[in-house]
């Protein structure tokens, strides 16, 4: 996760008290979202990329990012008149919804700052009126190497954990377990001819403008409902990695505005494949607005229809 930048330089004499070296930090959020969509928000890139930046005057550049054990990501934290942050993430242990441990590098100017051990813990909270909580525990274990991090630390895991629960709170999380080889299902998923066959609710057909399903590319297409609505759609395809998972964007028409990031996962499961499909809303208004119209239960549908499809094939 990336530190708040320093207003100074962050190159300082390294701390020589050992007091003044280790710190251990936790810091815990209650998050209106359920246990696995926080557990998407914490873990999925194309989510990680979404609330990374500690403050609004701070961009953060992704330039690796692989959430699976022996996975690492590495991004560049910028603010004007500031050193580049570069951060090093590697996944250690990842028990979904359940834990994950990361270690931690962060250098400026290639001096490394500090080290540290991460550990989130995830977990149900009671349910309410207003629907299921979760719960996250994170503990830093903090050596501060050519700086003393702490501060750094502290403020930057707290505004990042803050934009966290924000995000969590406006994900959409779907999973379903088709019946066929993973291969099977990302062909049907990232092929031009047949996206369009099974993609959309039931009863619902697509017309293609355009289809380029690389990284870089896009999906110009109008979704028709049975009685005969149009649903302008554009896909913006960011990352592709073969096999694995995609990130796209979602906007209302060809260059409309964007409404959600996008992911998609896919896992083996004994022969099988788990499809994770997951979706940041752009504002809390437009989560709930797709909420309210069945946007789970109609996902839902189109995963439905991608297993029948991979099953006829």
């Amino acid at each position: 996760m990336t530190r708040k930048p320093a207003s100074t330089s962050m190159a300082r004499t390294a701390p020589t008290d050992r007091q003044g070296r280790f710190a251990t930090l936790t810091f815990e959020r209650d998050v209106a979202a359920p246990v696995s969509v926080l557990w998407q928000a914490w873990t999925a890139p194309a989510a990680r990329s979404i609330w990374a930046a500690p403050m609004p005057s701070v961009t953060v550049e992704f330039l690796e990012a692989d959430s699976r054990v022996g996975g690492r990501e590495v991004s560049l934290c910028k603010m004007a008149g500031q050193p580049d942050i570069r951060c090093e993430i590697g996944w250690l242990d990842l028990q979904p919804a359940r834990r994950s441990v990361n270690y931690e590098v962060v250098s400026c100017g290639g001096v490394r700052q500090s080290a540290a051990l991460v550990t989130a813990d995830v977990s149900g909270a009671e349910s309410s009126d207003a629907g299921e909580h979760s719960r996250l525990v994170v503990t830093v274990q903090l050596s501060s190497l050519a700086a003393d991090m702490e501060t750094g630390y502290r403020q930057g895991f707290g505004a990042g954990l803050d934009n966290l629960a924000g995000v969590a709170e406006r994900t959409m999380v779907l999973e379903r377990v088709i019946g066929a080889p993973r291969h099977l299902v990302w062909g049907a998923w990232m092929n031009p001819e047949t996206l369009p066959q099974w993609w959309g609710p039931d009863g619902y057909s697509c017309r293609t403008t355009r289809i380029d399903l690389r990284a870089g590319g896009e999906w110009v297409f109008d979704m028709i409902a049975p009685d005969g609505t149009v649903f302008p759609n554009h896909h913006r395809y960011g990352e592709v990695r073969a096999g694995e998972r995609i990130g796209y964007t979602l906007h209302w028409g060809e260059n409309g505005p964007k409404h959600a990031d996008a992911w998609a996962l896919f896992e083996d499961m004994d022969g099988a494949t788990k499809v994770t499909l997951g979706m940041v809303f752009s504002t809390a208004a437009e989560y709930q607005t797709a909420k309210g119209f069945g946007a789970v239960e109609l996902g839902l549908q189109t995963l439905g229809k991608l297993d029948r499809f991979v099953a006829s094939r």
